[in-house]
């Protein structure tokens, strides 16, 4: 048993490898509203929460993969204001931390598609040099875990193209999303290589792709494995072809679709939503010896101390054995966790978690 800390490089590189490190490695992802009331309890305005706290960093690497159109400020109130983004959407957002508000989207056909794919074309200005030689020897030398952030999908395409509309697309003419996908892969796949390329190598892959809700999947297996696996697969082997690792996040039930994600060579899953019925303990046990697991504690219960303990003294054991395991939340942390309930939570992670 190591009794060194270990940098957060070295933790996260031992989970994927099913090995065991000092301890878990510990992230998670509080709101805005939530990290302004910690420093309204305590939290200083001039370190990080995630120093504050002493849990692990991970910095991603992300590319844009907009049709850059024109985007503009439509509208701005005391509380909310309206945008029209890079991808021709029009949204929503309150200025305190909540969901958008999807207005109006400019993609909506194949032919408003193909006008916006051939805006989108692999370029070097799309990556931001300035930020990686101003930061990536710093991330390396502290040990951070650096992941590249690809944006393709089911998840990423229905944040330009109305969800029904995609939806309905699937059934009626899936070599449009199919198209979709692919593009949007290519693009991101082609610019992270030019990242790689000039020596930012990264640790890997992470993307979102929200493929569930409660209690089950958006679309069935069959439509699942036709048209998104196979797009799926490719960033898969894109990973693995350069020595680094797949993290998927998709939120909601997909247990259906874990056996064919896991054949695929998908490395970790994240956030194990339990209020949409994953089952982190179950699919530790079916799946732990291939799958690392990210997530899996119920963030509803995080303001309540009580119950909060009791579930994790009884899940953290189980997923943390021979490791293969990352602790966060199912989702992310809410505003109405206290400093002081996150402290413990995070104090109770770090005795649970070790080895």
């Amino acid at each position: 048993m190591s009794r060194v800390a270990m940098t957060s490089h070295e933790r996260f590189t031992r989970a994927f490898a099913h090995q065991q490190g000092d301890r878990i490695p510990i992230i998670d992802g509080p709101w805005g509203d939530t990290v302004q009331r910690w420093q309204t309890e305590g939290l200083p305005t001039d370190i990080s929460w995630v120093d504050y706290f002493d849990v692990d960093h991970v910095v991603g690497i992300g590319v844009d993969t907009s049709p850059r159109y024109p985007a503009r400020r439509l509208e701005e109130t005391d509380e909310y204001v309206i945008d029209l983004t890079s991808w021709g959407v029009t949204l929503k957002n309150l200025k305190r931390t909540s969901v958008p508000q999807y207005l109006d989207f400019r993609i909506h056909s194949p032919a408003t598609w193909q006008e916006a794919k051939n805006r989108i074309t692999p370029t070097r200005d799309r990556v931001n040099w300035d930020y990686l030689k101003a930061n990536y020897r710093t991330w390396r030398e502290r040990g951070y875990w650096i992941q590249g952030n690809p944006w393709f999908g089911f998840d990423a395409t229905h944040s330009f193209v109305d969800m029904e509309v995609l939806l309905e697309a699937m059934v009626e003419n899936p070599e449009w999303c199919v198209d979709m996908y692919n593009h949007c892969l290519d693009v991101s796949l082609a610019m992270l290589q030019m990242v790689w390329d000039e020596g930012y190598t990264f640790d890997a892959l992470f993307w979102c792709d929200d493929m569930g809700y409660r209690g089950t999947q958006f679309f069935s297996r069959d439509m699942y494995r036709h048209q998104l696996l196979p797009v799926q697969q490719r960033a898969f082997d894109w990973a693995h072809a350069h020595g680094i690792k797949a993290h998927l996040h998709s939120c909601g039930n997909i247990t259906r679709f874990l056996p064919d994600l896991v054949d695929a060579g998908l490395d970790c899953l994240n956030p194990l939503e339990v209020k949409a019925g994953m089952d982190a303990v179950a699919i530790k046990q079916q799946y732990g010896d291939r799958l690392a697991l990210h997530g899996g504690i119920n963030a509803v219960l995080w303001d309540q101390p009580e119950a909060i303990e009791a579930e994790m003294r009884r899940v953290v054991p189980l997923l943390k054995q021979n490791g293969g395991y990352i602790f966060s939340s199912d989702h992310s942390v809410p505003s109405s966790v206290s400093l002081e309930d996150f402290r413990r939570i995070i104090a109770l992670a770090k005795q649970l978690g070790s080895y």
